[in-house]
């Protein structure tokens, strides 16, 4: 989570909570970040599972003790009765190292998986990548394109025009009332808003992609994407239910990610959530752990 995105989170969604946005030093160097929400003498990373797939803090390579120490030191001194960090990749500074450090300094510490994301290395070719596939999938893959370009006219493509981005957004949104009826339950007003000003927030950021599938004049499904230069972040997507029997849902990511490979990105991000589809199409799973630190309570 950017700096940017946690800020269009705060505006949308941080409603009775009181931010925490810690920057710690070592005379002049800065060792890390500690971007937190406090509720109910409780602090948690600024965020949350709906709309925030994982979070973490920002540490320097070697601070994570020294950072801990004097981040908790602070938060006693505010009244913090306990840290709440969730969703945390298993390979995140707060899981890997964080609750290390914890145990280590005897405090009590629970952690669960939560849930899980999924994420892949890209190849340097669409070829390349379809070869990665278990030989079902790859077969899967290449009929139900062939079915769907044998349907009609097809387009996709990234929308890179400003004002076709506000038109794309507003399809991508419309289509989400056209799709199962738990999205479609998803995109409340206010999650629509946010969606809006998260778009304009990266759009600004030149980080925004979405993409479009149309079969002739229709548009049929619609990808919401954050691309750093390093990694394609599947955020969201959409489709109309009318076309489900032409896969345009999957086939729409799985076009995503070509558009990835030709574009030379590193790596894939499927986010959170354990559909099939993120292993069909090579993702590797991450655990995604909630994990509480008790500030009053060690085991000394």
């Amino acid at each position: 989570m950017t700096p940017l995105w946690l800020k269009v989170w705060w505006q949308n969604f941080g409603t009775g909570k009181e931010p925490r946005l810690l920057a710690i030093w070592c005379k002049d160097r800065l060792m890390g970040l500690a971007p937190l929400m406090v509720e109910n003498n409780e602090a948690h990373l600024m965020g949350n599972p709906d709309v925030c797939d994982y979070l973490d803090f920002i540490v320097s390579d070697g601070s994570v003790p020294v950072f801990f120490d004097t981040l908790i030191r602070f938060l006693k001194k505010q009244d913090i009765v306990r840290l709440n960090l969730g969703p945390i990749r298993e390979d995140s500074i707060a899981y890997k190292h964080f609750m290390e450090t914890a145990r280590q300094r005897k405090y009590e510490v629970h952690c669960q998986v939560e849930d899980v994301s999924y994420e892949m290395f890209l190849p340097e070719s669409w070829d390349e990548y379809l070869q990665l596939l278990a030989g079902k999938q790859r077969h899967e893959v290449r009929r139900k394109f062939r079915r769907l370009y044998e349907s009609s006219h097809v387009d996709f493509h990234p929308v890179e025009n400003r004002n076709a981005e506000k038109n794309a957004l507003n399809i991508f949104l419309e289509l989400f009332k056209k799709n199962r009826s738990d999205k479609a339950a998803f995109m409340t007003d206010r999650m629509a808003a946010y969606f809006q000003s998260l778009a304009e927030a990266m759009e600004e950021a030149h980080m925004l992609r979405l993409f479009l599938l149309k079969l002739g004049d229709v548009c049929a499904a619609a990808v919401f994407g954050v691309d750093d230069g390093s990694t394609l972040y599947l955020y969201n997507n959409s489709y109309d239910d009318q076309f489900s029997a032409l896969s345009v849902g999957v086939l729409s990511k799985a076009l995503t990610i070509k558009y990835a490979i030709q574009n030379r990105r590193k790596r894939y991000d499927f986010l959170k959530g354990a559909e099939s589809y993120k292993h069909h199409m090579g993702g590797k799973p991450i655990k995604l752990y909630r994990c509480q630190i008790d500030l009053n309570r060690d085991r000394a």
